[in-house]
């Protein structure tokens, strides 16, 4: 999970970042694989005159200039922040990175393969994209003096392969989370600029809105082919919504004194995240979670503590550990179990599929 204070101070601050994003848990950025041939007879004539649209917004490339350092971008006092803000300031950036530069490498890769004009050009602009945000972060990472090294990242990390409907109800729900993350922290300092600790925050407006038509993209790709809404794959649906929402909520609790700093209950965030995703993705998904459930907190709370105590048992070692590691995974299953069933909302998908930031 988390880094310790202790861990960064017990290698070189670059290999050590790189080493945090390399790594593969259940709660870091994965790098993913897909059949591409696949991908390459997506037929997109049934939603032409929304996908045109699309592509000429990202070939227009609103964003161009917006990822350059400039006068708004105030000299950080890395040395004289809080060691445990810093620790986990740092977590935050190598594992936005990791995300960022995750969509690039797959993007990148279906472009490269691909032989589909429309799939390829659109990859082509989404893989633009992730690379200039995977690079800021980077570069704030490097005033740091802990830059990821990006390259070597794209050899040492493992890859997942997930067949193409999953990328898309992975992917979607990523840029779109994505996106209510990004705007709820801007609209939070911008309320309260004194909270705001780095300059990178004051980016996230223009930013989130590449989040956004990136997951306008994977709807589109998601309304090319109505079977991937309905059936069966509503179930799946379901899991990747279950799974994605409970991710975040523990990630984001192991951060307590990042949201702290920002002035933000974690708690209140992840719910305002959670409710802002799932009124957007109204577009796409005949489903949504009930977050307002009377067992919706208790069972993120219950798989938060067992992550928790998986981490404490895999420090301990031993046999002890390892026991107390299956117990608190089975916990964690449970709540996640617990999560899944939970009733859920129906959807009666638009017609019109396209949206625009509206937070």
């Amino acid at each position: 999970m988390n880094a310790h204070p202790t861990d960064l101070n017990e290698a070189t601050p670059t290999a050590n970042t790189t080493d945090m994003a390399t790594e593969t848990t259940l709660l870091n950025p994965r790098f993913y694989t897909t059949d591409f041939d696949e991908m390459d007879r997506i037929d997109v004539t049934p939603i032409r005159a929304e996908w045109d649209k699309l592509i000429n917004q990202m070939k227009s490339d609103p964003n161009k200039g917006h990822f350059k350092k400039n006068e708004n971008w105030d000299q950080v006092d890395w040395d004289g922040m809080d060691p445990a803000l810093r620790v986990e300031f740092i977590d935050f950036l190598v594992s936005s990175c990791t995300a960022e530069f995750s969509g690039c490498v797959l993007y990148k890769e279906m472009k490269r393969r691909g032989n589909n004009p429309d799939i390829c050009e659109l990859f082509s602009y989404m893989s633009r994209d992730e690379a200039r945000h995977a690079g800021f972060i980077n570069d704030a990472l490097r005033e740091a003096g802990v830059a990821v090294n990006l390259g070597f990242l794209t050899k040492a990390k493992k890859y997942t392969y997930f067949r193409p409907k999953f990328i898309f109800y992975a992917t979607y729900l990523s840029e779109k989370i994505g996106y209510a993350r990004y705007i709820t922290i801007y609209r939070h300092l911008e309320a309260n600029p004194d909270q705001r600790f780095h300059p990178i925050f004051k980016w996230f407006k223009e930013w989130c809105n590449d989040e956004f038509s990136h997951g306008e993209a994977f709807a589109l790709l998601m309304r090319t082919d109505p079977k991937l809404t309905s059936g069966m794959n509503v179930y799946w649906i379901r899991f990747f919504l279950t799974a994605v929402y409970a991710t975040m909520w523990v990630r984001d609790h192991a951060r307590p004194e990042f949201h702290k700093a920002l002035g933000v209950d974690i708690s209140w965030y992840d719910q305002e995240v959670f409710r802002k995703t799932s009124t957007i993705a109204r577009q796409i998904f005949p489903i949504e979670l009930d977050i307002d459930h009377p067992r919706w907190l208790p069972n993120l709370r219950r798989i938060n503590a067992a992550f928790i105590a998986m981490d404490a048992a895999k420090r301990q070692g031993g046999i002890g550990g390892a026991l107390r590691r299956v117990l608190a995974g089975a916990s964690a299953a449970r709540g996640f179990v617990a999560l899944y069933t939970l009733p859920v909302k129906r959807n009666t998908l638009p017609e019109d599929v396209r949206l625009e930031p509206a937070y």
